[in-house]
């Protein structure tokens, strides 16, 4: 049976490509050869391709690729190759569950239902809003599939993960392209410019590197602190002080703001919470002595800016535009989602606004905040509850780290689109997938069980979300 399912696969490959070599130009087929081959490549082998996964996060060119037509608000989506790779790889190993069936689909995990009810309060704020006619119906369903196409990696590494060996090795991998990225940044940082994610084309995302640079770097310290292995701490440090260059130089004010809440809960969460608190106290209070003048006067920036229309003046202080523009958004969206205040106006409904809450609140309603915030809590909620179940140091490093960085993007998306952002929510997804089944793996060391239990229930089972009782053979 799997002979014939393989060779209707290479019939319709060979089909398409011939298609393709007949109506598309030598760049395109180029990209479509190679998305082929990747495609294959995590059909063989998942492992493969969630490494490729990891490399292309921030070190993929942004090739645009496909455009819709602008919509009344003037929001077009555009498809770039970091999407449809991860497209790709998700359909491949779609396709290997369906041809193979070695693993579930989705396995049963404390984070299906938000992710679940996540999903539908989008399509169906979406839904209505194209039926009335505020939004177009293309645009609108291409945001939604970019807004869970990261859910795909979740479940693609709750699926494939079955010992702590290839947690280290997906862990080395992440950090691995954060320090090439890393690096790329150092060598923008003598151009004067605000540093960006590589092959950003000419309008560089600052503030999605900031935000990368902070969720990795966080994740890391919780490691440094957590491991007892001191070579390994020392890498690691070694690694953290490779990430501060370029996340400063990004001169991103919303990765500074959010930077404070993520190290203070890291803080909390060490055996010696009140030295590292003094430190990092320290550290603030002496930050004018040390930190790069290009720095200081980005911070500065928001309160000096000269004058200009548009400013907002909250008491004595004038606002920078950029700042009162965020902060006026926020005003208008509680101004306007009262108009349509369950479901919102739907995705792309409403003019574009660059922080997050405001826009989940404007494009989804009360009920889409409500589930955006459900599934929140349940990420939240799930980290605690594995880092209370996990002793050994290395899990604890990372899940420590993970809960500090999850604060700051939370604080981060105060300014900025963090949650729908690709290239920030890949690695935090890989990071909950991880994080999700690292119990359970504490459970298949050496212990023989009566009769093996389902992989989904045992996931649940070590959250302690479900009671599993062994079946009886």
């Amino acid at each position: 049976m799997r002979s014939v399912v393989f060779a209707i696969i290479l019939i319709v490959i060979a089909m398409v490509t011939g298609a393709l070599v007949a109506h598309s130009s030598p760049v395109r087929m180029l990209l479509y050869l190679g998305l082929l081959v990747i495609f294959l490549v995590t059909f063989m082998k998942t492992e493969w391709g969630l490494y490729i996964l990891i490399f292309s996060m921030l070190l993929s060119p942004e090739i645009v690729v496909g455009d819709t037509a602008r919509s009344m608000l003037s929001r077009g989506v555009t498809l770039r190759l970091e999407d449809l790779l991860l497209v790709v790889i998700g359909l491949s190993w779609l396709a290997r569950n369906a041809v193979l069936k070695d693993i579930g689909l989705f396995l049963k995990t404390p984070l299906n239902k938000p992710i679940f009810a996540h999903v539908v309060a989008c399509v169906l704020a979406t839904g209505f809003a194209v039926l009335a006619g505020r939004v177009e119906l293309k645009t609108g369903a291409l945001y939604v599939l970019k807004y869970f196409e990261y859910f795909i990696v979740f479940f693609m590494m709750v699926n494939h993960v079955r010992n702590r060996a290839q947690v280290k090795r997906f862990v080395l991998f992440l950090f691995l392209t954060a320090f090439i990225v890393a690096v790329i940044g150092m060598f923008q940082i003598p151009s004067g410019e605000r540093i960006s994610a590589p092959f950003e084309g000419p309008v560089g995302e600052p503030n999605t590197l900031g935000g990368y640079l902070l969720f990795i770097g966080m994740t890391a310290a919780g490691m440094a602190i957590k491991i007892k292995d001191a070579r390994m701490r020392l890498l690691l440090l070694f690694f953290i002080l490779c990430l501060v260059p370029p996340f400063f130089f990004t001169q991103s004010r919303s990765s500074y703001l959010a930077l404070i809440p993520a190290c203070i809960s890291l803080a909390f969460m060490t055996e010696r919470r009140v030295v590292i608190l003094g430190l990092v106290s320290v550290a603030m209070i002496l930050s004018p002595l040390y930190l790069p003048s290009i720095v200081k006067q980005r911070i500065l920036y928001t309160f000096n800016q000269a004058q200009e229309p548009d400013q907002m003046i909250i008491g004595d202080l004038r606002l920078d535009t950029s700042t009162s523009a965020r902060l006026q958004s926020w005003k208008d969206v509680l101004r306007d989602f009262q108009k349509h205040p369950f479901l919102g106006h739907g995705v792309t409904g409403y003019a574009f606004v660059d922080a997050q809450f405001p826009r989940v609140l404007a494009e989804t309603g009360l009920l889409g905040l409500f589930a955006f915030f459900y599934l929140l809590y349940s990420v939240f909620r799930l980290a605690l509850h594995q880092l209370r179940d996990t002793e050994e140091p290395y899990c604890r490093g990372l899940i420590t780290g993970f809960i500090a960085g999850f604060v700051g993007l939370m604080v981060h998306a105060i300014g900025v689109n963090t949650f729908i952002i690709v290239r920030i929510m890949e690695p935090f997804w890989f990071f909950v997938g991880i994080i999700t089944v690292l119990p359970m793996l504490k459970q298949e060391e050496p212990a023989p069980a009566p009769a093996p239990i389902p992989r989904g229930r045992q996931i649940l089972a070590a959250a302690r979300w479900v009671p599993v009782r062994p079946r009886l053979s």
